[in-house]
């Protein structure tokens, strides 16, 4: 179970499964098995629908981070620790039984001097210690892995660790979830349907996060005589434009158990951990994908995925465009609850994935956070029309983007812009002009099978000078042979050594030429993906 506060319930397990445990759900129970470390891992490849196929995603999104509770009285110690005063100073009461209690850290409800309810989410003694020694492990293997494993070709293993390696640590330091907290309730003041838990500075540190106390109803439990589900679905779907567009702040992982409905029609956002930031870059890319989505225009969906991500290869543009053209065709025109392939986003993901175009944390953030929103809209109102619902704010945002006014994008914007490139073109075709009749142009020229050409005659040219010495060394034993000067037992011992060395130098050589070279690296992707039945 994730870390959270506010109420105690479970974010729900994934359903009995029956017969052989696929190949996902073995490795999801080895990563639980493996301890704190891999769990977290496990947890952020979950959100990286760009990184592993959807059964691993789909199955890792279950992984559980539970852990076995630690006494009251160590609780209370490393509040004094963190808070470097005695934990009755501080607070008045702490709860003997745990609210949550997870791998990494502990959640208590407590009262403060001043009488106010409040959560405790207390770190876990010696855990930054042990996530430390996981590390070096990982990265080791990573090491290792790279050795024989291609991969897909737009991720490395060590770039997969070292992405791990922030998260754990950003999650490890309890002040940068403050600071998450602050920032939506900042964005979030003017809203007041949406409540933010409070941060107690005062009482809260590195290892120490105290926060407002929220008891409610989980979203998808909760009755139309507390807040009628249709209403509730168009709340969540305003609400995450809102993020996404006028705040470019927006939570990752807004499973159930992190939606509470609180009395007055509002709604609590719990766990705020995870979260993605989208620049004003970013906003208006993904506001042209999703009206390029909502309009059903596969060209103008592949030109902005493509344009999102980093083409590893040469992209064929015209199979991508076909391949979204089919993908829409399975999502548009259609309710939700008729819709039982993945996400949209997720399957856009993937489809990047599969044409080698590496897309940026961000997004993958965001394809995370639409699937979990997607099944709490499934589950509040299944036959809401998503595209329908979305598309009002899409050109509400698109327009005031277009507004004379506007000083994110508009045409007054659009207009500066241009006057800077036509200020700038002269210069730069100038100083071109310039540089080639000077003799000082410059061009620079790379291309993969200009390396591979360079690799080929550094080969050469090690097998060569290998060759010449093996030579060398064969004609030398024959010379040696010739004098049998330094025999032993009448074998002369300069020719036996000389011999032997051109032996070892011939194998070595042939070895690394004929083995190594041509021995090509295996692909994962291969392995987890399984293949397509007739």
């Amino acid at each position: 179970m994730k870390d959270r506060v506010g109420i105690a319930e479970s974010e729900g397990a994934p359903a009995p499964e029956v017969g052989r445990p696929s190949t996902a759900r073995r490795f999801r129970e080895l990563l639980a098995d493996l301890g704190p470390t891999f769990i977290k891992m496990g947890q952020v490849l979950s959100t990286r629908a760009d990184i592993l196929p959807a059964e691993y995603v789909e199955e890792l999104s279950h992984l559980q981070d539970a852990a076995s509770p630690i006494p009251v009285e160590t609780v209370r110690r490393e509040i004094a620790r963190g808070l470097g005063r005695p934990w009755d100073e501080a607070f008045a009461s702490i709860d003997e039984a745990p609210l949550a209690s997870a791998s990494i850290a502990q959640v208590h409800r407590g009262r403060t001097r001043a009488g106010e309810d409040v959560a405790v989410k207390v770190q876990r003694p010696e855990i930054r210690e042990q996530i430390e020694t996981d590390l070096d492990l990982l990265y080791y293997l990573a090491k290792l892995l790279e050795a024989a494993v291609e991969e897909v070709g737009v991720y490395t293993p060590s770039g997969i660790v070292e992405e791990f390696d922030r998260a754990i640590h950003e999650e490890l330091d309890f002040e940068n979830e403050a600071k998450n907290l602050r920032a939506f309730a900042e964005a979030n003041r003017e809203r007041p349907y949406l409540v933010i838990p409070r941060v107690y500075d005062e009482l809260s540190s590195r290892t120490v996060l105290t926060m407002q106390f929220l008891a409610g109803t989980k979203i998808t439990d909760v009755r139309d005589e507390l807040f009628p589900r249709t209403e509730l679905a168009k709340l969540i779907v305003q609400e995450a434009f809102h993020q996404l567009f006028s705040d470019g702040l927006f939570h990752a992982d807004p499973h159930p158990g992190n939606l509470l409905v609180l009395p007055g029609r509002r709604v609590a956002m719990l766990d705020f951990g995870l979260v993605g930031r989208l620049t004003a870059g970013m906003q208006q890319t993904l506001v042209m994908l999703t009206l390029a989505v909502a309009l059903g225009d596969p060209d103008t969906v592949a030109r902005v995925v493509y344009r999102i991500g980093i083409p590893d290869t040469r992209t064929n543009l015209a199979a991508f465009k076909g391949d979204i053209a089919t993908l829409l065709g399975r999502y548009l025109g259609r309710r939700l609850d008729q819709i039982d392939a993945g996400s949209l986003l997720r399957d856009l993901l993937d489809l990047a994935v599969r044409y080698r175009i590496r897309i940026p944390r961000e997004y993958a953030l965001l394809s995370r956070a639409s699937v979990a929103t997607e099944g709490i809209i499934r589950q509040l109102d299944p036959k809401l029309d998503i595209a329908a619902s979305v598309l009002p704010y899409v050109r509400e945002i698109l327009f005031g983007r277009l507004a004379p006014t506007s000083l994110q994008g508009g045409l007054l914007r659009g207009a500066l812009r241009l006057q800077e490139f036509a200020q700038d073109v002269p210069v730069q075709l100038s100083q071109i002009l310039m540089d080639m009749e000077g003799g000082k142009l410059v061009v620079n020229v790379q291309g993969r099978q200009l390396d591979e050409l360079a690799d080929a005659v550094r080969r050469l040219a090690v097998v060569l000078m290998s060759g010449m010495l093996g030579a060398a060394l064969v004609v030398g034993a024959f010379i040696s042979v010739s004098r049998r000067e330094w025999s032993f037992h009448g074998v002369p011992v300069l020719g036996a050594i000389a011999v032997a060395l051109a032996a070892m130098l011939f194998g070595a050589v042939g070895t690394w030429y004929f083995v190594v070279v041509r021995l090509k690296k295996i692909r994962l992707a291969g392995w987890l993906r399984r293949p397509r039945r007739p």
